[in-house]
């Protein structure tokens, strides 16, 4: 988890551009919490550093006495970076995962280099030699990256959409469209003399369900007949994977299926791979939880050293603006659910020295586990409703991981969303695959709430929750309501709240 930051084509003084990228500080705490800018003619790249992998060599913008005239921000873990090297050869000189992409661009050119590419990640490329940027984002959008492109050619990029907020090109930033960059898909951008950028080139390189160019090109698996052994094994090597760090790893821990699934899968894969450290779990809740029993006797059944934090409903009212703020969204559910996720990230980086951190995000979406899908009226529409979600979590499920942890300057990994598991799952029979068997305070007025849809027309808030989350976030991304296209919510259903316990089918 870092923070990138680009502008290019800026006809004002770069240095004052570069004010925004301080804007994302919280998720490049490292290298003395001093960020690396790097000025060009009328460009400039920016990075905030975590560092996980090669402390040394590790810092951004990175470029290669080989390829001096390449340059490469990205944040994000590339974990065939070993493989790759084998695989076409290359002569790295650090052990840092990104490395390969510049080589592979260089040879291969920038969609087959992030078709190799078995990760996360949102990279920016700046080719000075021949005048282009080539932007890049994972399949499922696990790593954050926003952008926009003026019709004089001002093209700006950031991990998150706060840092491109105060750039003095604007004279309104509520002119700015600003968007998220559309995961699995590589732009090309052209570059004139004065560094002002024109799109040339939009390739979609992967999709959710896909099986990914580089399982076929470097290490097909041979599945047996045997589904669920396919599974299991998908999953633990979907772990072990992101068990690839030099810093501490540790667990979210909810007590469901999903988190101690992925629990269980890391302490078993800490000692195989020599991790000498015992693995951290965290558990956030109120007192008498059912959610903080069920985890620490998760946790006492694998020996973690479980970490089990108590909320108040008052620290979680008191804590929805700045959650707010770090999301980027007033969704009634990633608001909800990203609170808790948010203290609990808080409580790791100031009591623990845990910096990378599992967590069980995705595994409802591919797996059809929420309960709504009892609702299904067929196979295939549930299979269509997988894919829908998995196309759309990057504004949802998959931001609020991001952003609650990135506030605290930790990263999240989610080994339920890795490529090659989604694209086995998503495969098998839609039939195999179907389920088969209180009240939030009110903080405002009836009145405030019929009146919310003539104020707020997109989007517009339905009940008291929600008009309060919308004005906290209105109050931060004025006029920015665009970057939620809708509210998410249960399918086969008609409901203003998206709780499970207020749908009728709802199990005890």
């Amino acid at each position: 988890m870092c923070g990138i930051w680009a502008v290019f084509g800026s006809d004002d003084n770069v240095s004052v551009q570069c004010n925004a990228v301080h804007k994302i500080t919280h998720r490049g705490p490292d290298a003395f919490r001093i960020e690396n800018i790097h000025h060009f003619p009328n460009c400039c790249l920016g990075f905030h550093r975590l560092s996980i992998v090669d402390d040394l060599r590790g810092m951004q913008p990175m470029r290669l006495y080989t390829y001096p005239y390449t340059w490469l921000v990205y944040n994000g873990e590339i974990y065939n970076h070993k493989a790759l090297s084998k695989e076409f050869d290359l002569s790295l000189s650090t052990e840092v995962d990104g490395e390969p992409m510049i080589h592979l661009y260089q040879t291969h050119g920038a969609v087959t280099m992030a078709q190799q590419l078995d990760g996360v990640f949102a990279f920016c490329i700046f080719d000075t030699a021949n005048r282009k940027v080539i932007l890049g984002r994972d399949t499922f959008g696990i790593r954050p990256l926003f952008r926009f492109c003026t019709d004089e050619g001002f093209l700006a990029v950031c991990s998150e959409a706060k840092g491109l907020y105060g750039l003095s090109h604007s004279k309104n930033d509520d002119d700015l469209q600003i968007e998220p960059f559309p995961p699995g898909h590589v732009e090309i951008y052209d570059l004139d003399s004065q560094g002002r950028a024109s799109l040339s080139t939009t390739v979609c390189f992967s999709k959710p369900g896909q099986i990914p160019k580089y399982q076929l090109a470097v290490s097909p698996d041979s599945y047996s007949t045997d589904v669920k052994k396919n599974i299991a094994k998908l999953l633990e090597k979907a772990v072990e994977k992101r068990l690839m760090a030099e810093r501490r790893v540790g667990c979210l821990l909810s007590g469901g299926l999903d988190s101690s699934l992925v629990a269980a899968l890391v302490v078993k894969l800490s000692k195989k791979l020599g991790i000498n450290y015992p693995i951290q779990t965290f558990a956030i809740g109120m007192e008498g939880s059912t959610d903080l029993k069920a985890a620490k006797k998760v946790a006492a059944e694998l020996g973690t050293e479980h970490h089990e934090v108590l909320m108040t409903p008052e620290e979680g009212l008191n804590a929805i603006e700045d959650t707010i703020r770090h999301l980027e969204s007033y969704d009634i559910t990633t608001v909800r659910a990203s609170v808790g996720m948010f203290l609990l990230s808080k409580y790791i980086q100031e009591k623990t020295d845990t910096t990378v951190i599992m967590s069980g995000e995705g595994a409802d979406e591919v797996a059809q586990g929420y309960i709504y899908f009892h609702k299904a009226p067929s196979a295939q529409s549930a299979h269509a409703e997988s894919i829908r979600l998995l196309e759309d979590l990057y504004m949802y499920d998959v931001l609020r991981g991001d952003r609650s942890t990135a506030a605290w300057g930790l990263e999240i990994r989610v080994p339920f969303l890795d490529h090659q598991f989604t694209s086995y799952y998503l495969s098998l029979d839609p039939d195999l695959r179907i389920p088969t068997d209180g009240v939030e305070k009110y903080l405002i007025s009836d009145e405030e709430v019929d009146e919310a849809p003539k104020l707020y027309p997109h989007n517009p808030p339905h009940t008291k929750e929600s008009l309060y989350f919308r004005r906290l976030f209105e109050k931060h991304y004025p006029g920015k309501s665009y970057w939620i296209p809708y509210f998410w919510m249960p399918a086969w259903t008609k409901t203003d709240d998206p709780s499970a316990r207020v749908l009728t089918h709802y199990k005890q």
